[in-house]
């Protein structure tokens, strides 16, 4: 279960990658802000463990490094799902590896705790479809031990694009 809900008047307690975050969502209208874990989820299976919910209820970002631009690809699945590198190159062209660095420089995020929004650039942003099998799902807040809620339709406004198939099918 979440620990707690960081009070506005906290905010500067908070690391500076989840404060990146809360003004995002304040920003795009989003009434419910993170909440901080006892425990880190840099695993969605780690951070649906420390919510009570489905693994598929964590929309997990994974970051590609883009090889024509070098920005940043974010994807964005359902934690049940493995993401299609062939799907998503055939919709934004050659990808390569993102290394922590890389990670770290185009998002402001560390691995692990990548929002899918409050980025410190824009990146080409994919959303895949399944995602949608939930009325409501949690996203890291840019930091391993911060989480917060949404509805899939959220992140389409959010990130302007529609959802698609960037996932390989379900493991039976």
């Amino acid at each position: 279960m979440p620990t707690s809900n960081p009070d506005p008047l906290q905010l500067d307690t908070l690391p500076d990658s989840v404060r990146r975050v809360v003004s995002a969502l304040q920003a795009l209208g989003h009434g419910e802000p993170p909440v901080m874990l006892d425990a880190a989820a840099r695993t969605a299976q780690q951070a649906a463990d420390a919510l009570g919910v489905r693994l598929g209820q964590i929309a997990k970002s994974i970051v590609f490094r883009h090889v024509a631009s070098d920005r940043a690809v974010l994807v964005v699945c359902a934690g049940d799902r493995r993401v299609d590198e062939a799907r998503v190159a055939a919709q934004v062209g050659p990808l390569a590896r993102a290394d922590a660095d890389f990670v770290r420089a185009r998002t402001g995020f560390a691995i692990g705790g990548v929002s899918p929004v409050g980025h410190a650039h824009a990146p080409l942003a994919l959303l895949d479809e399944s995602l949608w099998r939930f009325d409501r799902i949690w996203a890291a807040a840019g930091h391993p031990h911060a989480v917060f809620p949404l509805l899939p339709d959220d992140l389409r406004r959010w990130l302007d694009v529609p959802p698609g198939a960037v996932t390989l099918p379900p493991q039976a």
